[in-house]
């Protein structure tokens, strides 16, 4: 199932990268699926992942549940900014993905924090996504 993950991975990536808004805060390296160890912020990691099978009887097809976390050492504030920008871009994201279709993407819920250990911000975004 990880073709599918990985091509909305993509797709939501070009189009974070695509934004000028966006792209100017986060810099040309600031969206990652690896462990956040930046030394810049504003970042976008990856969280959580889960993909599951909703095919029918005709169609092959994943439900996508994802968590994207948004870093700022500037405070809640900023997070919840590029949060916003982030959900904006995801929602309307373009169905046509490389060999799969999005059917949707919608939010979730977005839950910010501060984290105790780093003193920086967190947003953290809840998608739903259905690809075909």
């Amino acid at each position: 199932m990880s073709a599918p993950v990985n091509e909305l991975l993509a797709a939501l990536q070009a189009a974070v990268m695509a934004d000028a808004a966006l792209a100017a805060l986060i810099g040309a390296d600031g969206f990652s699926d690896r462990r956040l160890r930046a030394t810049r912020f504003p970042a976008i990691s990856l969280g959580t992942v889960e993909a599951r099978d909703w095919s029918t009887r005709t169609e092959t097809g994943f439900e996508v549940l994802l968590t994207l976390e948004v870093w700022s050492e500037q405070g809640r504030r900023e997070a919840e900014v590029l949060a916003d920008g982030l959900r904006r871009l995801a929602q309307g994201l373009d169905p046509a993905l490389a060999s799969f279709r999005l059917v949707n993407m919608v939010h979730r819920r977005t839950v910010s924090r501060r984290e105790a250990k780093t003193g920086l911000f967190v947003a953290e975004v809840t998608m739903r996504a259905v690809v075909e």
